[in-house]
């Protein structure tokens, strides 16, 4: 991953994490997020707001290289997050 992106990435993730006192209504305290809830869904209704900014590959292309957390399978067509672990993330990363 560039360099400029990964600075972005940084960059929103400080902002994130810096607004503290609403992650509370964005992330759950334990669960799992699924990408709709991270990456957020303009066409849901009502919309669901973009969390991590972003895209899906660059995510997955993340995943991958061990830069994001690893996702847990809850079934053969369901793959999700533990909110712990990118609540983790984010601390690290805003860091």
């Amino acid at each position: 991953m560039s360099n400029s992106i990964t600075q972005d990435i940084r960059s929103a993730v400080v902002n994130l994490s810096n607004r503290s006192k609403h992650l509370p209504h964005q992330l759950f305290e334990t669960g799992y997020l699924r990408i709709p809830q991270k990456f957020g869904d303009l066409n849901a209704d009502p919309p669901i707001p973009a969390m991590i900014p972003v895209g899906r590959s660059t995510w997955w292309a993340g995943v991958r290289s061990g830069r994001f957390p690893k996702p847990v399978k809850l079934g053969p067509r369901t793959t999700a997050w533990r909110v712990e672990d990118i609540r983790a993330w984010i601390e690290q990363t805003g860091q």
